[in-house]
């Protein structure tokens, strides 16, 4: 681990500027090498200790202590074109605001504590959370469970999230010998559709009066046929969204019945979670949103994060915060603005110093 010793205590980063040379980094998932760099360069300046993991995430050390806050962020972005700029107030970056937005934060709140207040601070920024979460996985499995967990994911300044949603994703492939279209028996692509709709039968019965949150979603998010005039074959990609305690192995047996011979293999399982508004730290930022002028929310999201590998993991408690609007996360309209982030750098340093 590489120390950086040449900066004066006291020493504030600007968040804005920081998070502009993030944002202008391309870094989508699985070439991250770049910003991991200049990551690696800004942290030992302020004075972190730094290291690269094995997965090639970005772990950097603030202060030292018997008690360790983990702050989780990723510095992978959404595969396409990333066009950054800055309009008055606001940083613009689609498909990168989201995830760098959060872990600039971090980097200047941890930056403006002590280094001997008795706590150690790490900060994580993370590969692969958009595809694989290939980062997080490796987290799980090499780094000692801190006592509290922050994801860095955009809730919006005075806003906690303490929920996600799970994730099951699986393909189903249908081969069979090729049939008149005119003919009794059902084509590849019907046998499909068919796995499909016992999926979202069960979903429907399962969810009945249930919230956007608490319910099973179930998505097409690709279909496929072809014939060769002699073999029919239909594949479906499909995405699920599960609420926390949903049965996953339930689901996936009901499409595995749902279509005798039809193949079946599960790409990916994130259970959901939920984590505790009413511990330590979920108090601690409530007090200090407060403390800001905000009127403090919590939140639950309908996609996934990190937060539904380590929370689980590590057992210990655990939110997400971070300046933005998730509901624009991957879109042309992505955004945050300096006020913004400024508000959120005071609220996470005053939640952690009181934590």
């Amino acid at each position: 681990m590489a120390t950086g010793v040449d900066v004066a205590t006291g020493t504030r980063i600007d968040v804005a500027e920081l998070l502009t040379a993030m944002l202008s980094v391309p870094s989508p998932s699985g070439d991250e090498e770049a910003v991991a760099s200049l990551l690696v360069s800004r942290l030992l300046r302020a004075g972190f200790d730094v290291d690269v993991d094995a997965a090639g995430n970005v772990v950097a050390a603030w202060g030292d202590g018997p008690e360790t806050i983990a702050l989780v962020g990723h510095i992978d972005t959404v595969p396409g074109r990333v066009e950054v700029r800055r309009d008055g107030d606001l940083l613009r970056g689609r498909g990168a605001v989201d995830a760098k937005g959060p872990l600039a934060t971090a980097i200047a709140a941890v930056s403006r504590l002590p280094r001997d207040g008795g706590r150690r601070y790490v900060i994580v920024g993370a590969v692969e959370e958009e595809t694989s979460s290939r980062g997080a996985l490796h987290l799980a499995a090499s780094m000692a469970a801190p006592s509290s967990l922050v994801i860095l994911e955009p809730s919006g300044w005075d806003a906690v999230t303490i929920g996600y949603k799970g994730s099951l994703r699986m393909r189903a492939t249908v081969e069979q010998s090729h049939a008149h279209g005119a003919g009794r028996e059902p084509s590849a692509p019907d046998r499909c559709i068919a796995l499909v709709r016992a999926l979202q039968d069960r979903a429907t019965l399962s969810g009945d009066g249930a919230g956007v949150f608490d319910r099973v979603d179930v998505r097409v998010l690709g279909f496929d046929s072809t014939s060769d005039g002699l073999t029919d074959r239909a594949s479906a990609d499909l995405g699920v969204r599960t609420p926390p305690g949903c049965d996953l192995d339930a689901l996936i047996e009901v499409a595995r019945s749902a279509v005798p011979g039809a193949g079946l293999t599960v790409l990916g399982r994130e259970p959901g979670v939920r984590t505790d508004r009413t511990s330590p730290l979920a108090r601690a930022f409530v007090r200090a949103i407060r403390a800001r002028r905000g009127s403090p929310r919590f939140k639950v999201k309908t996609g996934t994060s990190d937060l539904n590998i380590l929370a689980p993991a590590w057992g210990c408690q655990a939110v997400a915060y971070g300046p933005g609007d998730s509901q624009l996360d991957h879109t042309p309209r992505e955004h945050v603005s300096i006020a913004e982030l400024e508000r959120a750098v005071s609220v996470l340093q005053l939640a952690l110093a009181a934590e």
